[in-house]
């Protein structure tokens, strides 16, 4: 009999079980299984919610929420030497068919959905058939085969991610509505990159020179696609954290 064995977010590492699963002979992993987590507490019984007889506990945190956390481990447990290949059944938030494509793109050969059926019913699996269906033939894939893991060799550690690819913010005067939220976001919080005044009126641009490309101010803006990231020549190799004068530990390896 197959045995698929369902791993805990609630760890630190996911590769410890990971490991333990496969080297006890499991046939593939699944994840995640619930966060623990207090949603609310009751200000006037003054206990967790939901409130049981005057005493509350924790609960499984699930749904979309907790999606970028398991496709973390998901990817975790794909590229990680000693388990990859194991054969994995993604879990956590999958509700429309790209959640399903991204969590078989990091490595999921399967998925599974709960929380997005009680919500809308048995109904809802067959909108993601039909849509990853259709999103495969767009892009060539006869099989699932086909792009299972596909994302998995560009999914890195961030110290190797290139210091030198640089981003900046690109306003769309046409479509800005001169609502402030990207202004007040990178002045009070980000790096001051966003000037709100030109000749006497309300015009929000971005300096370049100020720009460090966090792209808060696109997050934080009211209208579609008025906001994005653009990339920038810098004419500069790539380089990455371990090579940089200000990381200490380069700093011992060249001495």
């Amino acid at each position: 009999m197959p045995v698929i064995v369902k791993l805990t977010p609630n760890i630190s590492n996911i590769l410890g079980p990971a490991r333990a699963a496969k080297a006890g002979g499991a046939d593939a992993v699944s994840l995640i299984n619930t966060i623990n987590s207090i949603m609310s507490v009751n200000l006037d019984k003054m206990a967790p919610e939901p409130v049981v007889d005057g005493k509350g506990t924790h609960g499984g945190y699930c749904g979309p929420a907790v999606k970028p956390i398991a496709l973390n481990m998901v990817a975790e447990i794909a590229r990680t030497m000693d388990t990859r290949g194991m054969p994995i059944s993604g879990i956590g938030g999958i509700t429309t068919w790209r959640d399903a494509a991204e969590f078989m793109a990091l490595g999921s050969g399967s998925v599974q959905v709960c929380t997005a059926a009680m919500v809308y019913g048995f109904k809802i699996v067959e909108d993601m058939i039909d849509g990853l269906s259709n999103w495969m033939d767009s892009q060539g894939y006869a099989t699932l085969d086909d792009f299972v893991g596909k994302a998995v060799p560009n999914v890195t550690d961030w110290q190797y991610l290139n210091i030198n690819h640089d981003l900046k913010a690109r306003i769309n005067q046409d479509l800005c509505i001169s609502c402030g939220r990207c202004h007040i976001a990178c002045e009070d919080t980000s790096h001051q990159a966003i000037t709100k005044e030109k000749d006497g009126k309300r015009y929000f641009e971005v300096v370049d020179s100020e720009c460090v490309g966090c792209n808060l101010c696109m997050i934080a803006c009211p209208v579609p696609e008025c906001i994005t990231m653009e990339a920038v020549d810098t004419d500069r190799p790539y380089a990455n954290w371990t090579t940089h004068p200000n990381n200490p530990m380069a700093k011992a390896a060249a001495e």
